[in-house]
């Protein structure tokens, strides 16, 4: 699309300039400006996609080829399901990248939903080939669309504009809507019908929030052609030509170590996880070496290292929610209430339906709270801890049994995710805040990456650790990991006096 066709406006309408924020009268969406109806419906849609994708995506893998899965066994299955969102999130660190220096967020956002529609297309055709295609081009579309799509909601505001934080509520909700319709959609489909059709769903859905976001780009602000912090043009031309290069290279070189037997998916696995626990360290250790840095922010650099940890910790029990958590739902608990019978991939959706509604309560309490509220490290800690007590939940339903065929109460799935999600608004709200807050000044524009690498190291964990459900008892399984949980949670509290010394300004 050319600079002419993003930029162009209607004659109906005056046009905004595409480099500022709209005006601060621009109240039409409860009281917000425009655009943020725009973005949050695009994470609806992306969100509705990639959850709802994934909510199947393990079950997929580990269905018999006779019916049309993959036939792996539950433990490979729930292993190549993390690495996948460890790739995502490694590819979502450069995806920022590139919309600061190449694309611009507009552009980068707009093809990293193209990639990730292209993608589920690819996946809803019943091969094992277009299934990796469609997995590569879904980690490439998320890696630019997800880091882009917060920093033009923040785009939509002036710096003195009061509604900004009910602004993020907004389109935090509007990510838990997706994540809650979207196992709905894709379950029922990959249990009636098919898995493949499961994946039509997703690549639909992503389709409509690509239409809804283009149709209503002339709300947004920073959609300039052009990057925010664009490299010089022949900096720009070598950097452009060296990713394509680098890519077809490592597409070449990957393509033929599998022919020759060498790249297993267990030594892909494998590789994703070195690398996502080499980046953070890497990152980490630039910082804390850059010249750029002053005593005082190297100072609050240490305790943001501890709260990086506990976000690792937290978000390896979260995101089997969609890997083990599927697996045993699908084999051990009910699944059905007052005779409706429901796919075991609804699971998931519950994570989101307890986000949308805990949400709320949860800032009502911090404002009638006020000062008297937590430190922000202590709101990670509990967050921490109940990620824990959900697993340890686990943990007694799965006892004493005789085999596997025994069927535990839908109640025992729905309490873990209860407490999962009341977790995951705890972690989630407050590690961004203190990312933002923490982070140097020479690297503010790159705190995402700092988040994502976070989440990135909390995949490659699960894709190592994964690999012992179903060789280990559930409960030791779901016990011992809840319990290390809970362990760090603590540890973070017993920090508190420490953290709050050195975490100026955070509070």
């Amino acid at each position: 699309m050319s600079r002419t066709e993003a930029d162009a406006e209607p004659p109906a309408e005056p046009p905004t300039n595409p480099t500022e924020p709209p005006p601060a009268d621009d109240h039409a969406f409860f009281g917000q400006p425009r655009g943020l109806l725009t973005l949050s419906g695009l994470e609806v849609w992306e969100r509705f996609s990639f959850l709802g994708m994934q909510a199947i995506l393990v079950l997929y893998f580990a269905d018999s080829v006779a019916n049309d899965g993959m036939g792996m066994d539950s433990g490979t299955a729930a292993s190549v399901s993390a690495a996948y969102g460890t790739l995502v999130y490694l590819v979502s660190v450069a995806g920022g990248w590139l919309a600061d220096r190449i694309l611009g967020s507009y552009r980068a956002v707009l093809w990293g939903g193209i990639l990730i529609a292209c993608g589920h297309y690819s996946m809803a055709v019943p091969t094992a080939t277009m299934t990796w295609v469609g997995l590569g081009l879904i980690s490439a579309g998320t890696g630019l669309l997800k880091p882009n799509v917060a920093s033009m909601v923040g785009k939509l505001y002036r710096t003195d504009d009061q509604r900004r934080d009910a602004g993020f509520a907004l389109y935090y909700m509007g990510i838990n809507i997706g994540a809650f319709a979207g196992p709905l959609i894709t379950g029922w489909l990959g249990d009636h019908k098919g898995w493949h059709w499961g994946f039509s769903a997703a690549a639909i859905g992503m389709t409509f929030g690509l239409i809804q976001y283009v149709l209503g780009r002339r709300h947004l602000a920073g959609r300039k052609a052009s990057a925010e912090f664009a490299l010089p043009k022949d900096a720009m031309r070598r950097a452009v030509v060296l990713i394509v290069v680098g890519v077809v290279v490592f597409a070449a070189l990957a393509a033929l170590l599998a022919a020759v037997g060498w790249l297993t998916m267990d030594r892909f696995v494998d590789v994703l996880t070195v690398i996502s626990v080499i980046a953070p360290v890497v990152y980490f250790t630039v910082m804390f070496r850059s010249p750029r840095v002053s005593t005082e922010e190297r100072g609050r650099l240490r305790p943001y290292v501890v709260l990086f940890l506990a976000s690792v910790v937290f978000n390896f029990i979260l995101f089997q929610a969609y890997s083990t958590m599927i697996l045993l739902a699908s084999t051990n608990a009910e699944t059905s209430i007052l005779g409706f019978t429901f796919p075991a991939s609804w699971y998931a959706s519950a994570l989101g339906a307890f986000e949308v509604a805990l949400a709320p309560v949860v800032a009502a309490v911090w404002a009638r709270m006020g000062p008297r509220q937590p430190h922000a490290s202590n709101k990670i800690a509990f967050g921490v801890i109940l990620g824990g007590l959900s697993f340890i939940l686990m943990a007694l339903p799965t006892s004493g049994h005789g085999d596997d065929s025994y069927k535990m109460a839908v109640w025992w799935i729905v309490g873990s995710y209860l407490l999962l999600g009341l977790g995951d608004i705890l972690v989630e709200t407050s590690g961004m805040s203190a990312t933002t807050k923490l982070a140097p000044q020479a690297f503010a524009s790159q705190t995402m990456a700092l988040w994502f690498l976070s989440l990135a190291l909390a995949n490659g964990i699960q894709a190592q650790v994964v690999k012992l459900y179903g060789e280990v008892s559930n409960p030791a399984y779901f016990g011992v990991n809840g319990a290390i949980a809970v362990a760090a949670g603590v540890a973070v509290v017993l920090l508190a006096p420490w953290l709050r010394r050195t975490m100026h300004p955070v509070h």
